[in-house]
């Protein structure tokens, strides 16, 4: 079997959903230094963000959240890669998280919507 056609060589898992009256398309993937996620609205991906903890010495975790590229002024979508990222380390994992929302919608009933469908079907 030639690489071509060769299994995806990455643990994911892929989920569609109605959130909020949208079809929403949802690809986690566990890659061995980076967990990704790719929700998608409009059949491509959208704002990427990346989220890590900090290491530290202090007693309460802080985290990191820079949007890589695509809307800069919308808070939401770093406030949805912040709370996938302290699940992650809450869960135990020290991997950082890339994200990329194609939304049509960034209500917070949305974005609510895709932080439940990824820690429901998480790969950490």
């Amino acid at each position: 079997m030639d690489a071509l056609s060769a299994p995806f060589p990455v643990r994911h898992r892929k989920l569609s959903l109605d959130i909020q009256g949208n079809k929403t398309d949802i690809v986690i993937c566990s890659y061995d230094d980076h967990f990704l996620v790719i929700a998608t609205q409009i059949g491509s991906m959208g704002t990427t963000l990346h989220a890590r903890k900090e290491e530290g010495v202090s007693i309460h975790p802080t985290f990191s959240v820079s949007v890589i590229f695509g809307k800069r002024d919308e808070p939401v979508l770093v406030a949805c890669a912040r709370q996938l990222i302290e699940h992650i380390s809450n869960c135990g994992s020290s991997r950082p998280l890339v994200l990329s929302l194609g939304l049509k919608d960034h209500s917070v009933g949305t974005l609510r919507g895709v932080v439940t469908a990824v820690i429901v079907n998480r790969l950490w």
